[in-house]
Order: C-alpha cells, then sequence, then structure tokens
C-alpha cells in the first residue's frame, strides 16, 4: 500500500481483514505517521517509511494505490514494467460492493450533484434500505463494504485520479462535463478524458449513463454507450429517439418520458445561486430518473437544499458586503461560473496553485464583474498577467497582489463597498498554503468572521 493518508489506511484496514500480508510504504518519515500509525496498531501491518524501495516488489502480489499518486514515480512504473496489478480503492470497491452503484463524475458539479442525488435518495429510500455517499467526499466506503446491503443505495463521486485505474463501471453512471482540469497531472486532455470514460467504458447493456446534453466532450461519448442513456441540458432536444430526456421551459425544470412531459421543479424553487447550479440540479434529476426516484422526493430534496459547505457558502454580511466561500473552485472554469452567478459588483481573491490551464477568458469575465480583483500565493503572478493582458477599455479594476490569503482577506475588507459580493474563489488549488481545498476555505471563512 502505497502511501498511508485516509484512503490507505481504509485500503490498509480492507486488506488486513481479509487476512491479506499488508506492507505499508510511506514517503514520510516515520515520526510523521504517527497518528496513522496509531489507528492501524492494532493490525498486522509491515510499515516501510521514508521512501518506497523497488526490493518492496519482489514478493508482492499487487500494489494499492490513493486517488491522487503519481503513476509515474519509479516503484509504480517498476509495477507496470512488472505486471504487477495496481489498483485504487474505487477498483476495488466496486469490485467488492454487493449493491448497485451510481457513479458522478466531471469537471465541475461533481460533489453538489451527488450530495443533491444522495439526498433524494434518502427521500425515497425504502424503510429497509440505507443511503451511502462516499467516494471522492466524505467517509471510503471501502470499509463499509461488508455493511452494504444488496438493495442499499451507493452513490459515488468519481474524480479523473480514481477513475484512470478502473476497470469496473458503475451500473449508473453520470458524466456532468468535461472540460480542462488536472492538466498537470494528466498532461493531455485526450488522457483526462480518457480517464473519465472509464466511467462509462464497463457497462453492459442494462447499465445506464447519464450525459450532458451542452457539454460537447460529455455528449461525445454517447457514440461508444453499450447500455442505455438519459440526458439533461437547458434546451428541449429537436429529435429524441424515445430515451428520457431533462430539460428547462417557461422557468421550470421538465423531464420527457415514456411519451408523457412532467414538471419537475420551478427555477424560483432552486435555492442554490448560477446557472451552472440549474445543470446540477437537472444532473441529478436525470440520475434520480435512472434510479427510479419518485417525482416527490426530487422536489422536496431541491427545495431544501442550500448547497454544500465551500461552494459559493454565504458567511457574513462585512462593512455592507456579502463575503461568500467557494475555495472548491481550483480551476479557472469553475470560478467563472462562481463569477457568472453574482449580478452585484464584486471583489474577488484569486490564487493558489497553478494547474497549468488557461486563464484568460476568466480574466476578461473579471474585467466586466469586478471592481477589485486580490491576488495571492504562487499563481499571483500568473494570474496579474493575464488581467494586465486581457484588461477592457472600460474595466476600472484594482488588481492587489499580496503573499498570503490572510492578507487578501484584510486587503479586501479595506476595499470593498456597501452592496458587494466579496467572493474567494481561487481558480488554483490550495497546495501551496494549505493541505487541501476543505483547510483553506475554513481559514477563509474564520479569517472573516473575526474582521471587525
Amino acid at each position: 500500500m502505497l502511501g498511508a493518508g485516509r484512503q490507505g489506511q481504509a485500503l490498509a484496514r480492507f486488506m488486513a481483514d481479509r487476512k491479506a500480508i499488508v506492507t505499508i510504504s510511506d514517503i514520510q518519515p516515520f515520526d510523521q505517521l504517527r497518528s496513522a500509525w496509531e489507528s492501524l496498531k492494532m493490525l498486522p501491518v509491515c510499515w516501510v517509511t521514508g521512501g518506497h524501495p523497488q526490493s518492496l516488489l519482489d514478493e508482492t502480489d499487487f500494489v494499492c494505490v490513493t486517488g491522487g499518486a503519481d503513476l509515474k514515480q519509479p516503484i509504480l512504473k517498476e509495477a507496470f514494467k512488472r505486471g504487477i496489478p495496481v489498483l485504487n480503492d474505487t477498483q476495488i470497491f466496486l469490485t467488492e460492493v454487493c449493491a448497485p452503484v451510481i457513479g458522478i463524475t466531471g469537471s465541475s458539479g461533481k460533489t453538489t450533484t451527488t450530495t443533491l442525488v444522495g439526498r433524494i435518495a434518502e427521500a425515497a429510500k425504502k424503510p429497509d434500505q440505507k443511503v451511502w455517499v462516499g467516494g471522492n467526499i466524505g467517509m471510503p466506503l471501502l470499509t463499509m463494504t461488508d455493511k452494504i446491503q444488496p438493495d442499499d443505495i451507493v452513490i459515488l463521486e468519481l474524480s479523473s485520479f480514481q477513475l484512470e485505474l478502473t476497470t469496473v463501471s458503475p451500473h449508473i453512471a453520470a458524466v456532468l462535463n468535461i472540460t480542462p482540469n488536472h492538466l498537470d497531472r494528466h498532461e493531455t486532455m485526450e488522457a483526462y478524458i480518457r480517464a473519465k470514460k472509464n466511467i462509462l467504458n464497463y457497462q453492459s447493456a442494462d447499465d445506464i449513463a447519464v450525459l450532458n446534453r451542452d457539454d460537447e466532450n460529455s455528449w461525445h461519448l454517447r457514440n461508444d454507450l453499450k447500455g442505455k442513456i438519459i440526458s439533461f441540458g437547458f434546451d428541449k432536444p429537436a429529435e429524441n429517439n424515445g430515451d428520457p430526456v431533462i430539460y428547462c421551459e417557461n422557468m421550470a425544470i421538465k423531464r420527457e418520458m415514456n411519451g408523457e412531459i412532467e414538471n419537475l421543479i420551478r427555477l424560483d424553487q432552486i435555492r442554490l445561486r448560477g446557472r451552472h447550479n440549474i445543470a446540477n440540479t437537472m444532473a441529478a434529476f436525470a440520475v434520480s430518473t435512472a434510479a427510479g426516484f419518485g417525482i416527490e422526493a426530487m422536489r422536496s430534496a431541491v427545495v431544501n437544499f442550500t448547497g454544500v459547505e465551500h461552494r459559493l457558502q454565504y458567511i457574513r454580511n462585512f462593512h455592507g458586503a456579502d463575503w461568500y466561500n467557494d475555495s472548491i473552485a481550483t480551476a479557472p472554469e469553475r470560478t467563472l461560473a462562481a463569477v457568472r452567478s453574482f449580478d452585484e459588483p464584486l471583489v474577488i481573491l484569486l490564487g493558489g496553485r497553478d494547474k497549468k490551464l488557461p486563464w484568460d477568458e476568466l480574466a476578461t469575465e473579471i474585467h466586466h464583474h469586478a471592481h477589485a480583483a486580490i491576488l495571492f500565493g504562487e499563481a499571483a503572478p500568473l494570474i496579474k498577467k493575464a488581467l494586465e493582458r486581457n484588461k477592457t477599455s472600460e474595466s476600472e479594476l484594482e488588481i492587489i497582489q499580496v503573499n498570503s490569503l490572510e492578507e487578501a482577506v484584510d486587503a479586501a475588507a479595506s476595499v470593498c463597498r456597501e452592496g458587494d459580493v466579496v467572493l474567494l474563489s481561487p481558480g488554483g488549488t490550495s497546495y501551496d498554503a494549505f493541505r487541501d481545498f476543505e483547510e483553506r476555505g475554513k481559514a477563509f471563512t474564520e479569517w472573516v468572521m473575526r474582521l471587525t
């Protein structure tokens, strides 16, 4: 097992429970892994710390990796060379779980959609059913495999990292969208799309794919499907061969299925901001249709859903401005969706670590929507160049560059005006200063709440 993080511990525990001889290898020294060791010390697990010696492969039947593992590191390249299977927790879970699985992937929106489908499933489930939501969010479900019953409902958010090694597809597989993301990992869009496509590649004729008609890369995947399809998009398709479709019309989300058109919900009943969240709601309705959840369950879940933490999360009003935490926006395209969710003048906080993605479209949009951009972290100089390169003639954008997110909060407090929205939507990852986007979002929230 490479890596002793949360997923690594779950994998090690799962394998040890099944009498496998487990070795955990972590690049960090042992004194930095004490909490992981404490959680596993009752299991017969061997530890190798401070590196990944290739000699570990000499008596290894297979190697397990976490979703974020670099597949080009020497020990994995050697494992591939020797023909030793390399597995991750998603592959093992999909192989072992006895219940049908709903899998949801996409470059953006998958956490909100997965969470919303989970809420709908809770409203629709039978008394003897249990809903399990996990994957890229929440707890690793691998350790729950023995508790999951055949009639339970399992919903997984799946990232490209988790899918790139997968040779098993979920019964219901949704691809919300595929836009440039994680190119620092996958290097090319072709490789990124290949990883995402694994969610569909191993489906059978009895399985169901959910695709986005408005996203070219998602919709293109319909050409290789083995099973049924349910699609969603803002416009009603001009032609339909009888497959269920979700669409918007007359300020409502509607469904055409079995020759009947049904109203699912009015747009003014959706409490999430932004056009992208209408798309997420349509996606959740398409997945729920595939799963057979009722309309009342869909409607009640959406009406009561105010969003997920760190995703356009309202924090407070300070200096007459509303402050929002969108720390989940780790790519410029996600920040673009957030910016377009507001009509109010913006003070936007951008930065973190760049993922080798284009900033120009976002930069142009910021000049139209914001009167101040506060840049922080490693990517600040890169973003500043993009903003300067794409300045429009009518723009009065003030660009402020600082070192840290905490300094960015103070700067935003000094320039925001009554009626503004102050938005943390970084466009970059958190890894230059924080463990993950959640830690960054919590820190931001704490600093905003301290403002006086």
